[in-house]
């Protein structure tokens, strides 16, 4: 940065060096002129023609010098429009070099822990990881085979990093985003979680009601039904906020919508490889608050 303003002073100074560099210049012509006038030969100019080219004769080398001067201001000008590029291409750089780097900090995000204890922070338990059957071949056309995240890392990345500090939950955040379909699920709960944060809605402020993991499963699973149990949010202020922006922000009812979508798959395809206790965290993560509360308000639980 420090080098940044130093580039910017340096073509400031040459800008204003070139105006200088004009006046003195066009001084000395005007000086030269006068001393012409006062101590040159006798006579004046016959004709207009003769007028005419004296006065171009005199005019026109002032003309000159500050068409140069306006040449270097420009050139001044587009050097210091290409200092502020290139420094900002090299500030954007690490963000595209570090894909967590540019997760959103929110306030939703950000809040501490302390608002209300969350769930999520208790510690899931590994689960074991799916098996996977070995005679199953890939096939040529088949998509890629989906990254495995253990349990832990999943529910670290659903629930979000606190902050810089929070290298672990920052650790998991980068494995789930190797793999395209959590990826996309995470960044759809983060345009949720930061709209609903715009409107006064935070998940660190919401605590849903417990609810059966064989409840949750057999949603997973297809079964509906379940609203008495799934549904468990008791925040009359944030069923509202999130309600009336469903029926009257075009823009947060398509996010809310993708991010649905996005996070049942998730957890449908995650569901099998976790105990109940890591089901549990899952839901109780921000993005886990955050799909009970849309889905409360859609009706998605039946």
């Amino acid at each position: 940065m420090n080098d940044l303003r130093d580039r910017l002073r340096d073509l400031t100074d040459r800008r204003d060096r070139a105006s200088v560099v004009g006046v003195a210049v066009t001084a000395m012509w005007l000086l030269l002129v006068v001393l012409f006038w006062l101590f040159g030969p006798d006579g004046t100019p016959q004709g207009g023609l003769a007028r005419l080219a004296s006065i171009v004769g005199v005019l026109l080398p002032p003309v000159l010098i500050w068409t140069a001067v306006g040449m270097a201001r420009a050139i001044a000008d587009l050097r210091a429009e290409a200092v502020t590029l290139r420094a900002r291409l090299e500030a954007v750089r690490p963000l595209a070099d570090d894909p967590a780097a540019a997760l959103p900090v929110t306030p939703g995000l950000a809040a501490a822990a302390s608002v209300r204890p969350a769930a999520a922070a208790r510690p899931a338990p590994r689960a074991a990881e799916p098996r996977r059957d070995a005679q199953q071949t890939d096939l040529p056309f088949e998509q890629p085979r989906p990254v495995e995240i253990s349990p832990a890392d999943l529910v670290a990345a659903l629930n979000f990093p606190d902050g810089p500090d929070d290298h672990a939950a920052i650790a998991a955040m980068r494995t789930a985003l190797t793999d395209p379909e959590t990826a996309r699920t995470i960044r759809a709960a983060q345009d949720v979680v930061t709209l609903l944060a715009k409107h006064g809605v935070y998940m660190d402020d919401l605590d849903p009601a417990p609810a059966p993991a064989g409840a949750w499963r057999r949603f997973l699973d297809g079964q509906r039904g379940n609203a008495g149990a799934l549904a468990a949010i008791n925040d009359a202020q944030a069923l509202d906020a999130a309600a009336t922006l469903m029926r009257g922000d075009e823009v947060f009812r398509d996010a809310a919508h993708h991010f649905l979508r996005q996070y049942d798959r998730t957890l449908t395809r995650a569901a099998p490889g976790m105990d109940d206790a890591a089901l549990d965290a899952a839901i109780h993560t921000r993005s886990g608050r955050a799909y009970v509360l849309l889905a409360q308000v859609a009706g998605v639980f039946g």
